[in-house]
């Protein structure tokens, strides 16, 4: 395919085809490189975003550090064994206002730094928000509660908010660990996770419990989600918008839990 153009009046017209209006709550996951030559880069994005829901409006993005866990669960993969520990030891305490993304893409890691946003305080599964409803969506990141109720994901939900895909599938779709988190099955268990925070002053090496995910159905979901309920899509560039409600999702991927994982 010939790589084609993007410029910002096309995020728009691309933003208002799939139903994207003022005063809506949207959590965003967006590559980049999946558009083509945007002109003007993430900025353009997070500018046609933010214009696009209004003073009234919030864009909420993932900014995962998730380096910031314990090399034993693998986020380490390149390194020997052998330095796990002097990694649990030495790696920066979480610092919303410049601990970098970990592969969030191009557009979070700007957005996480633009004027006016918030980042919440999980050290590894931060969310950040700018908008009318961006300190309630960024507040009270609790550690052990990654994605349950009270989570950024869970008060989208009662926000009646949406889910924007740009260019990117159902597996980056972070709302589907709030259904995680709210289906019964066999197979659900708690996991200990670890990350470097600063606690009274100084940098510690914190242990926590937080329900166990990992996503490798969420494209599966995604496919029987698309088959029954309505998800708007419009062309931009090279790439595609997919644009839901999130109750929507979550309800139906909770019943999808339920009735297919073991």
């Amino acid at each position: 395919m010939e790589r084609q153009i993007v410029l910002k009046k096309d995020i728009k017209e691309a933003l208002q085809k799939v139903g994207m209006r003022k005063g809506q709550h949207v959590m965003v996951h967006a590559s980049l490189s999946q558009f083509g030559f945007v002109c003007g880069g993430p900025q353009i994005i997070i500018e046609a975003l933010l214009e696009q829901v209004g003073e009234n409006g919030t864009i909420m993005m993932p900014t995962q550090s998730w380096k910031n866990l314990d090399p034993a669960a693998g986020v380490h993969w390149e390194e020997p064994e052998e330095w796990w520990q002097l990694i649990r030891d030495n790696w920066p305490a979480y610092d919303k206002d410049i601990t970098p993304t970990n592969t969030m893409g191009a557009v979070a890691e700007m957005f996480r730094k633009w004027p006016g946003a918030l980042r919440s305080d999980h050290p590894a599964r931060s969310v950040a928000a700018c908008g009318k409803e961006a300190a309630y969506l960024t507040s009270n990141h609790d550690l052990s509660n990654i994605f349950g109720e009270g989570s950024p994901i869970a008060k989208l939900y009662e926000l009646d908010g949406y889910v924007l895909l740009m260019g990117v599938g159902y597996d980056k779709n972070t709302s589907l660990h709030l259904a995680d988190a709210r289906a019964a099955y066999k197979s659900k268990h708690m996991v200990t996770e670890s990350s470097a925070i600063m606690e009274h002053g100084q940098r510690v090496w914190k242990s926590y419990e937080t329900l166990y995910v990992d996503g490798e159905d969420f494209v599966d979901i995604g496919k029987a989600f698309e088959a029954q309920c309505e998800v708007m899509k419009a062309p931009l560039g090279n790439g595609e918008l997919c644009f839901m409600r999130q109750r929507e999702l979550v309800d139906f991927a909770v019943k999808w839990i339920e009735q297919n994982r073991a």
